[in-house]
């Protein structure tokens, strides 16, 4: 299928590609049809662009690369959302805020997870109430 995008163009996205938020993603609900690709060859960072919309793609990446101790508890309810047997099945990414000019101010919302079941190519992005992680952590380091 092709898809025409505000950063890409036109984009031609194979079906088997396309990732499925039954929930959509926080603030954004209506959006359910994403698709996940690097930024460029070998980079961290990804970009997770909607299959209806155009204008709306996040920048994500595994927030480990970041945090290396990071770990959230999933419950068995986000498995069975996600179709997913064991944890796993499973691959973490965090969404990326780069401010304006200032990429060197870039962060990570350690929050706000997004669960995928790469095989299922299910996903869900869930809250975390961890005390230890922000939804504003300095990707470069301390700020």
């Amino acid at each position: 299928m092709e898809i025409t995008t505000v950063r890409f163009g036109t984009m031609t996205v194979q079906e088997e590609k396309v990732l499925s938020f039954p929930k959509g993603i926080l603030g954004f609900s209506q959006h359910k049809r994403f698709v996940l690709f690097p930024h460029t060859e070998g980079s961290p960072l990804f970009w997770l662009q909607s299959i209806d919309d155009g204008s709306l793609a996040f920048v994500v990446m595994n927030p480990q690369l970041v945090k290396k101790d990071y770990s959230i508890d999933i419950e068995q309810t986000v498995l069975e959302q996600v179709n997913a047997r064991e944890i796993s099945d499973l691959e973490v990414m965090c969404i990326i805020t780069i401010p304006p000019e200032l990429p060197q101010k870039m962060t990570i919302n350690l929050l706000g997870p997004i669960i995928i079941n790469v095989n299922a190519r299910m996903a869900l992005q869930i809250v975390c109430t961890d005390d230890r992680y922000s939804h504003r952590h300095p990707v470069l380091g301390e700020q």
